[in-house]
């Protein structure tokens, strides 16, 4: 498996910083890269890294300066000192060392222990020897160690500083002056190299006067961009010490390994990890994802899902899929608010072609699963899925295969974290050994517990240890659990204890401050209360929230039902179905003990009593769910209530005699409130009202006594109409929530009283017709979120005061016709998008003031005709989106003053004719996209002088004739995508200049009748897409001289009749649906992927022995081939041998395929032979003895002798005692399918063999293989494995059952089974 670990793994030890200019200035370019060598590393485990380990944890400075003192050290250098001084970060400086021609062992080391060299490079840096040796030493660093590097070019050209020309070419010429060639030789590398790394000269500034003033105006903002930008890298790039006392991650991580490296590049894998609460599963996650989500995409790790999205564990509705789907998707992309959420497909869309690690923890139901990461085609390649539960079951019934146990640690390692936490080191005090070794023992390894012991331990004396232990022996006795943790509890007082317990059975995970109004009347300083227990361990706070180890909740919970056994109405909290069902059934009973009921059964208690609640006097504290509970019993419930949580509550309206007095917090989600209550209540003591999702809630009630609400949820209210004028009571409001509230026409005026309100949402408010002028008086208003506001057709003055400063998002708001003038006003404002504002007709003159605005994004503004001429004072502008605006005509001649833009979408622009000249001043454009712009006629002739422009899209430009000449000047172009325009006649021969040109898109552009032959300058090119190109009979010779072509994609070239002879550089894929060749006419030693589906006149191998042997040599050569899709090739007789780097062959449907050439070898490799029903004896031998670990398929008739153990039906016993087992045994497995019997499964369902192993009448494992479609009269063979050491049952049954990702009620029947030792990974014929 060398060629193929897995380049998750493998992009964490040779990752590589791709730069970027990070200076808008004409007087700097600074640029900074990170380079290491890409390294192919070997499939044994033991070569894979930490991708940490390969940088130093030391480091003696953060910066290392290389600079020309006299150029720059008395200004701008002095002022960077300065900047870098304040944000702490070090800068080495050099006065102390007396300069030489050569630099000494104590700068190189300065060089080399610096985490960042920047290179100062000015008109007179090529002046000095030391500089310049120096910089050689930089660039060795950069190229052996992956040294960051930064260059600032200070008055000074690139093009002079690589090509050493100019007045600094002079200076260096002299320098060079009795030099020996190797030193020039080096210096002009280190030169040539640094100046690739920027790309932006001072040219375009008239006069040196000029720049000079240029530079005084802009000096301070410069020097702060450059000082963030390195300590942004810094922090990078900082070693994080967040793991640095946890104690065995090596041997856990060792034991995950084999499951990270299932991970190759053509796949996503999914893991469980699985094991009792406090065991590790979080720590191990966090490390995984501390260690390896720089090397992906996009990274998330969810955390505390159970707790957190309560709603989705209760419920598979539909739109609490998606809300949770918006979640991940908000924590992925980091979009505080997406917008358009509308389905369950947009994960799907968006992350399909993204390497992700997504890190899924604490779940506890299948749903919340289903809802961010239901199919594997979701994600791109490469992406990793990690699971965490305490129930196997979830990852059963997630379909997740690859399941890792978490195992508790081993003695020595359970001492080790105990001794962290007791003392601060990995061992032992003197005199403690045998006291430690006695808790560790006791503990039982847990790891929770070895924390929270060690933590009540720390600074004990000898003596306070030894009187302290028999209390934890006594709490071992406990019916044998992990009861240890509890002697932290008894060390707490009586207060912090009750303190303690309140927070298990119902605050755990509550806000700090409604936990401390709650309990303010029943502890005497709840704040100090819950400081201790953060100290002890008991719990933590962390943004705001309390949490508690579920260990410690259960243990908790188990405390308070010993206070009563058997009469469940006389403890103080009732957390189990059973406890609550009881005491709310007997209501003769006395019950007034208990304070609290937190039903987390989702709704699975039932109870029609209306009477229900009528002896739980005391009750201050409920959460319950669903509609189990009779509403009416609502009439008798306590008037002491603080904590009021009832979802899909049934009733229309409270009942008369309920009273709020001291309710702090209410939460009715899913009601059927139409109002709660019909007179005015007093409200002071209520912080959190949550509502949403009750869809027949009409009004609320009067708020005027609501002084201390701070957080009120409407959202999806869809019947709500208006809010009180009471809402500007609401003094203290700091979150009002009304998206979706579908019917709501009005805000009151009043809302300007909410002077505290910082977080607005209106989200698709699609009947409000206004916001009201008072909005803009609330100074505190941090985000106000009025996107998908349909009916929306106009703004207040001044609105930009009170959105969030830098951006403003009135995506959607469809009925918006024009911009408020003062929009201009909004200096700070860096994004503003009124996508889908499709009635917007212009742009206010003043958005041109708008002097941070970066990006504008204009899609679907149908109406939209033109842009202001002020938009080219928006200099700073980046990113302008005018995609899908059907009306637009031209673009204004002054974008070409916005010298920062990057990227121009104008496709879907049907009405544009043409583009302004100025275009070519647009010098940092680096992405235009044209596509769809059918009315095009011609590019601007001058569109080559964009030299930074990297992709253009005009593909579906149907009306373009010609592509200037000039193009040939966009010398950094990589990407050029021509297909569908059907009026161009020929592409320039200028194009062969593009010696960057990567991808080039010809596909269906039917006038052109040949490709040129300057396609063979296109040195870079990787990617060349012909399909459909129907004219074409054939490639240019020349095409074969492109070393780096990997992908060449011919679908439907109907009139290609033949390849060239030799084409030795294609590297990776070559589709040709029609072609009529033979295979020994191709020759493609570097060939990854090879398809010939569907290629039905494809000869590929005559019979003839002779010609079969001659087909060896050309097959053997391709020693990269991973991949072979042949299925639909009717007329394949025979398969030559085949090369060992082959993964997957797919064969599918070669209906007269009958001989393989020889045996497969490479123990990884996915066979499909289905539906080839001609294939000999021999063949199905081959393919029964292959031992893979993905899977093989072929048509057979009945389970081939080779497995020594066969039965009917789907399972089979296996005798251990005719076995030479180990520490875990590999075994290979087989199914034969029966047919459907009428079942109607979806042609493309993708199943799961699911293979449960018991021992004893126990269940020992359970492993799921992916056999893609399920077909009758197939078998199937994959392989298993299970830990055999400790089985001391004589026999295994395997247990067979197929599964369907798409298809829950229905299954697959299975005729036979069987079962074969694997005895070792074969390396020849003898598999077994």
């Amino acid at each position: 498996m060398a060629s193929s670990t897995n380049d998750f793994i493998r992009k964490s030890r040779s990752h590589q910083e791709n730069g970027s200019i990070a200076s808008s200035e004409i007087l700097f370019i600074i640029e900074s890269e990170s380079h290491q060598e890409n390294e192919t590393m070997a499939s044994s485990s033991s070569t894979l890294l930490d991708p940490q380990s390969s940088l130093s944890h030391s480091c003696l400075h953060h910066v290392f300066p290389s600079f020309h003192g006299a150029d720059v050290r008395t200004n701008f250098l002095s002022h960077i000192v300065k900047e870098f001084k304040s944000k702490a970060i070090d800068l080495f400086i050099d006065n102390d060392i007396v300069r030489s021609k050569s630099i000494g062992p104590e700068l190189i080391e300065a060089i080399r222990g610096s985490r960042i060299a920047i290179v100062f490079l000015s008109k007179n840096y090529s002046s000095s020897t030391w500089c310049l040796n120096e910089l050689v030493e930089i660039m060795h660093c950069r190229e052996e160690f992956g040294k960051t590097v930064m260059s600032i070019f200070y008055e000074v050209d690139p093009t002079d500083v690589k090509k050493q020309t100019g007045y600094f070419g002079k200076v260096f010429e002299k320098t060079c002056e009795g030099k020996t060639e190797e030193e020039i030789r080096r210096w002009k590398h280190a030169l040539a190299e640094v100046a690739q790394i920027a790309g932006f000269h001072s040219s375009n500034c008239r006069t040196v006067e000029h720049l000079l003033n240029f530079f005084r105006k802009n000096e301070a903002e410069m020097i702060e961009d450059i000082a963030t930008d390195v300590s942004n890298k810094l922090n990078l790039s900082a070693p994080s010490n967040d793991f640095d006392g946890l104690v065995g991650m090596e041997s856990r991580m060792a034991e995950l390994m084999p499951l990270m490296l299932e991970l190759d590049s053509h796949e996503v894998l999914k893991i469980g990890i699985w094991g009792p609460p406090g065991i590790g599963k979080t720590t191990i996650a966090r490390y995984i994802f501390n260690r390896y989500s720089r090397y992906v995409d996009l990274s998330v790790f969810m955390d505390n899902i159970k707790t957190k999205y309560a709603k989705t564990a209760c419920s598979d509705d539909y739109s609490v899929k998606l809300d949770l789907q918006k979640q991940f998707m908000s924590q992925l992309t980091n979009e505080k608010d997406i917008k358009n959420f509308s389905h369950l497909g947009i994960a799907k869309d968006r992350l399909k072609d993204k390497s992700v690690l997504v890190i899924l923890d604490d779940v506890d139901r299948p749903v919340q699963v289903e809802a961010v990461a239901k199919e594997n085609s979701w994600f791109g390649h490469e992406s990793l899925i990690i699971v965490i539960t305490q129930d196997l079951k979830v990852l059963k019934a997630s379909g997740i295969n690859h399941i890792h146990k978490v195992n508790l640690p081993s003695y020595d390692e359970a001492l080790q974290i105990f001794c962290m936490h007791a003392f601060g080191q990995r061992y032992s005090k003197d005199g403690f050994i045998e006291l430690a070794c006695e808790v560790v023992s006791l503990v039982e390894n847990l790891p929770l517990g070895l924390r929270v012991m060690g933590s009540y331990f720390q600074g004990m004396s000898e003596q306070d240890w030894t009187e302290a232990l028999p209390r934890l022996r006594t709490h071992i006795g406990r019916d044998g659990e992990i009861a240890s943790i509890l002697i932290s509890y008894d060390s707490l007082c009586d207060e912090d204890k009750h303190l303690a317990l309140h927070i298990a059975c119902f605050f755990n995970g509550e806000s700090v401050d409604i936990v401390e109004c709650c309990l303010a009347k029943r502890f005497l300083d709840v704040t100090q209360g819950l400081r201790v227990l953060a100290e002890k361990s008991i719990i933590s706070m962390k943004w705001g929230k309390i949490k508690m180890a579920e260990l410690l909740v259960q243990l908790g919970r188990k405390l308070v039902r010993e206070q009563s056994v058997s009469e469940p109405g006389k403890r103080q909290f009732l957390n189990d179905a059973i406890g609550i069902e009881e005491v709310l059934s007997d209501y003769k009973a006395d019950n007034s003990s208990v304070i609290g009921i937190n039903d987390e059964t989702c709704g699975d208690i039932e109870c029609t009593s209306e009477r229900a609640f009528e002896r739980l006097s005391n009750l201050q504290f409920l959460r319950i769910h669903g509609d189990g509970i009779n509403p009416r019993s609502m009439n008798h419930i306590s008037q002491k209530l603080r904590v009021l949580c009832w979802s899909s509550f049934q009733m229309t309206c409270f009942p008369s005699s309920f009273n709020p007095k001291f309710l702090v917090k209410l939460e009715m989600p899913n009601s059927k409130l139409e109002k709660l209550w019909k007179k005015t209540q007093l409200l002071s003591n209520l912080k959190r009202m949550d509502l949403s999702y009750s869809r027949r809630l009409k009004e609320l009630p009067d708020l005027s006594t609501a002084t201390n609400l701070y957080d009120l949820d409407l959202s999806y209210c869809s019947s709500l109409v208006k809010l009180p004028s009471s809402i500007g009571n609401a003094i203290n409001l700091n979150k009002l929530d009304l998206r979706f509230c579908s019917n709501l026409v009005e805000i009151p005026s009043s809302i300007g009283n909410a002077v505290n309100l910082e977080i607005f949402d209106l989200h698709e408010c699609s009947s409000l017709v206004k916001i009201p002028s008072s909005i803009t008086t609330i100074a505190s208003l941090t985000s106000l979120t009025l996107h998908s506001c349909s009916s929306l057709v106009g703004l207040p003055q001044n609105i930009e005061t009170v959105t969030e400063p830098h951006h403003i998002n009135l995506n959607g708001c469809s009925s918006l016709v024009k911009l408020p003038y003062s929009i201009g006003n909004a200096t700070k404002l860096e994004e503003l998008d009124l996508s889908g504002c499709v009635s917007l007709v212009e742009l206010p003159f003043s958005i041109g003031n708008a002097i941070n605005l970066r990006k504008l994004d204009l899609t679907f503004c149908l109406s939209l005709l033109e842009l202001p001429s002020s938009i080219g004072n928006a200099t700073k502008l980046e990113e302008l989106d005018l995609s899908h605006c059907s009306s637009f005509v031209e673009l204004p001649f002054s974008i070409g003053n916005a010298i920062n833009l990057q990227k121009l979408n104008l496709s879907y622009c049907s009405s544009l004719m043409e583009l302004p000249s100025s275009i070519e001043n647009a010098i940092n454009l680096r992405k235009l996209n044209l596509s769809y712009c059918s009315s095009l006629v011609e590019l601007p002739s001058c569109i080559g002088n964009a030299a930074k422009l990297e992709e253009l899209d005009i593909s579906h430009c149907s009306s373009l004739v010609e592509i200037p000449s000039s193009i040939g000047n966009a010398i950094n172009l990589q990407k050029l995508k021509i297909s569908h325009c059907s009026s161009l006649v020929e592409v320039p021969f200028s194009i062969g200049s593009l010696i960057n040109l990567e991808l080039l898109n010809l596909e269906n552009c039917s006038s052109l009748v040949k490709l040129p032959s300057f396609i063979q300058n296109a040195v870079s090119l990787q990617e060349l897409e012909l399909s459909e190109y129907s004219s074409l009979m054939g490639l240019p010779s020349s095409i074969q001289t492109i070393n780096n072509l990997h992908e060449l994609t011919l679908n439907d070239c109907s009139s290609m009749v033949e390849l060239p002879s030799i084409m030795r550089n294609v590297g990776r894929f070559l589709k040709c649906l029609k072609l009529e060749v033979l295979l020994d006419d191709i020759n493609l030693e570097s060939l990854e992927v090879l398809s010939f589906s569907e290629c039905s006149l494809l000869e590929s191998y005559p019979e003839s022995p002779t010609y079969i042997q001659e087909l060896d040599p050309w097959m053997g050569r391709i020693s990269r081939l991973t991949r072979l899709v042949l299925s639909g090739m009717k007329n394949l007789v025979s398969l030559p041998p085949l090369p060992d780097s082959l993964f997957v062959l797919e064969a599918e449907n070669c209906e007269s395929l009958e001989r393989l050439g020889s045996s497969f070898r490479n123990a990884y490799m996915m066979l499909n032979f289905r539906n080839c029903f001609k294939l000999n004896q021999e063949a199905r031998d081959i393919i029964s003895r292959t031992w893979t670990s993905a899977y093989a398929v072929f048509p057979c008739r009945k389970v081939p002798q080779c497995f020594t153990y066969r039965s009917c039906g789907s399972s089979v016993k296996v005798k251990l005692n005719q076995l030479a087992l180990g520490i875990s045994t590999k075994f290979k497995a087989c199914i034969l399918c029966a047919d459907s019997d009428g079942v109607n499964f979806p042609p493309l369902s993708q199943a799961s063999v699911c293979c449960s192993i018991m021992s004893g009448g126990n269940a020992r494992t359970a492993c799921y293989k992916k056999v893609g479609r399920v077909s009758s009269g197939h078998l199937y063979t994959f392989r298993v494995e299970i830990e055999t050491e400790e089985v001391t049952s004589p026999e295994l049954v395997f247990e067979f059952e197929i599964q369907f990702g798409n298809v829950n009620s229905e299954t697959w029947e299975i005729n036979e089974c069987g079962i074969l030792q694997i005895l070792e990974v074969p390396h020849d014929d003898s598999h077994y």
